[in-house]
């Protein structure tokens, strides 16, 4: 079975980025595509920063990196790059974390003019750790997302439609054909 990832390094998760991963996680509920979630901003602070590669967390969530077939990258975008806490876990990642995997990096910024953030920050580190097939990105700006009172979240049509184009580019049977 295809299975996938969810790397939320965002640091609250009341943030509209919440949004953008329950997005993610209905189209892979509607596609069968098991996934799990990493919150790296619940993973021990401590172990972390000191690159605690002997950590039980730490340990637990690289191997759900390495048992996937698709990895998506969430992230914020605050002052032209992504979270400290998201680089922090990455650089935990082997070498060749996400070789062979699909992966979609998916930011939220304040302004179209951080746009670029995931192509000149965010990629490069992607595809140090091995990413080849780096999907389409999107970025959405925080205005195209409303917290609704009851803690659902509300995407503007054109990211709703933005999101889906670039989610149904994964095939969960050619996914798990390619990784035998």
């Amino acid at each position: 079975m295809t299975s996938a990832i969810i790397i939320n390094g965002g640091i609250g998760k009341q943030s509209r980025l919440m949004g953008i991963q329950h997005k993610v996680e209905r189209h892979f509920e509607t596609k069968h595509i098991s996934f799990n979630t990493i919150h790296v901003q619940d993973l021990p602070a401590e172990d972390l920063i000191n690159a605690n590669f002997t950590s039980e967390s730490i340990l637990q969530a690289i191997q759900l990196v390495e048992d996937a077939h698709i990895v998506v990258v969430l992230t914020p975008v605050y002052k032209a790059s992504f979270t400290g806490v998201l680089k922090t876990f990455l650089d935990l990642l082997p070498q060749k974390a996400l070789q062979d995997k699909k992966v979609i990096p998916l930011a939220l910024g304040g302004s179209l003019g951080h746009l670029l953030a995931i192509e000149y920050a965010l990629k490069p580190i992607l595809s140090v750790l091995g990413a080849t097939e780096i999907l389409n990105t999107v970025y959405v700006v925080d205005k195209q997302i409303e917290r609704l009172d009851n803690g659902t979240f509300l995407i503007e049509r054109e990211i709703e439609v933005r999101l889906e184009e670039v989610l149904q580019q994964i095939d969960p049977l050619e996914v798990s054909l390619s990784q035998k």
